[in-house]
């Protein structure tokens, strides 16, 4: 079977990946063989993936959440800003929607295998951005309509990009700051192009791997129950990952000369939820009962 991941090979979502295919090994017997084909040598982007596993073009795939907000809004959850300010939140909001992600997948001839998070989003720039006049007609790369909603309730001139183009639309000139964990930004080099990353907290958004529904069926009973397991520990291994990856991450921007802004001016971080409202509001309407669900048990800190 074929794993496609838009990111490179160093990614918190490709070594989550790598892990999962050794745990589908041992628990196998070597018996179900799973190549990870990353930084998009599939010529798949995020964007791709969800109708390609539908497909059987790939078997397996690791995609950003948001790039799936036209097949359903509750892709778009994960991303919303400023809902949650830890990773604990982040996953008992995940554990809470994962029966409505399922649901989705299910009706798409897939299977949800695990969740990949991401460190906190925040904005890397060329200036320092803490003032909603540093952002001001900013031109910055979003990954989803959530961001680029709230970016230009904001101020900015914001621009969604796949990640396979961001580095080419930085060197040209394209972009001057880029919406992204500090984490991505390591792994793409910004250093190379940006001076600053500021620690806004946007978001802690979830990439989702995802299986086509025939290459699991086609396994035998013992082989889909190694899947299931190799899942879990994955989902497990995936969340504790993304727990030490930020102190780890700014030590290696430190090292290239980023100046790091975390945390920013509390007026600015204002601004900026104030500018994020209404898109959550508009999710919400979106997305109907299942939202109201979502969020009742979320505020009552609800666990299933």
């Amino acid at each position: 079977m074929d794993f496609s991941n838009e990111y490179n090979a160093n990614s918190i979502h490709a070594q989550g990946d790598a892990y999962f295919i050794e745990q589908v090994r041992e628990l196998t017997n070597g018996e179900v063989d799973i190549t990870l084909h990353t930084g998009g040598a599939l010529g798949f982007k995020s964007g791709d993936h969800f109708y390609a596993v539908a497909d059987n073009a790939i078997q397996i795939a690791d995609t950003l959440s948001g790039t799936m907000s036209g097949i359903d809004p509750i892709f778009l959850l994960s991303s919303l800003p400023f809902l949650v300010d830890s990773v604990d939140q982040a996953h008992q909001l995940y554990e809470i929607a994962r029966p409505h992600y399922d649901a989705v997948f299910e009706d798409n001839d897939q299977i949800l295998l695990y969740a990949s998070p991401w460190p906190a989003s925040g904005i890397w720039s060329q200036e320092a951005v803490t003032s909603s006049e540093s952002l001001e007609q900013l031109k910055i790369r979003t990954f989803d309509r959530s961001g680029t909603e709230t970016l230009r309730n904001a101020g900015a001139s914001p621009v969604s990009l796949s990640w396979a183009d961001v580095v080419p639309q930085l060197a040209t000139g394209g972009i001057e700051a880029v919406l992204t964990s500090a984490e991505a930004g390591a792994n793409g080099s910004f250093w190379e192009h940006q001076d600053h990353f500021s620690g806004i907290q946007y978001a802690i958004p979830l990439n989702m791997v995802h299986m086509n529904r025939d290459a699991f069926d086609a396994l035998s009973p013992a082989q889909q129950d190694a899947i299931r397991e190799a899942a879990l520990r994955t989902d497990e291994h995936n969340w504790q990952a993304v727990r030490e990856r930020t102190q780890t991450n700014y030590a290696t921007l430190e090292e290239h000369g980023i100046t790091i802004h975390d945390p920013v001016p509390a007026d600015f971080q204002q601004a900026l939820a104030d500018a994020a409202a209404p898109v959550i509001s508009g999710w919400q309407e979106a997305i109907g009962e299942r939202g109201k669900t979502i969020f009742d048990s979320f505020h009552n800190g609800n666990t299933p």
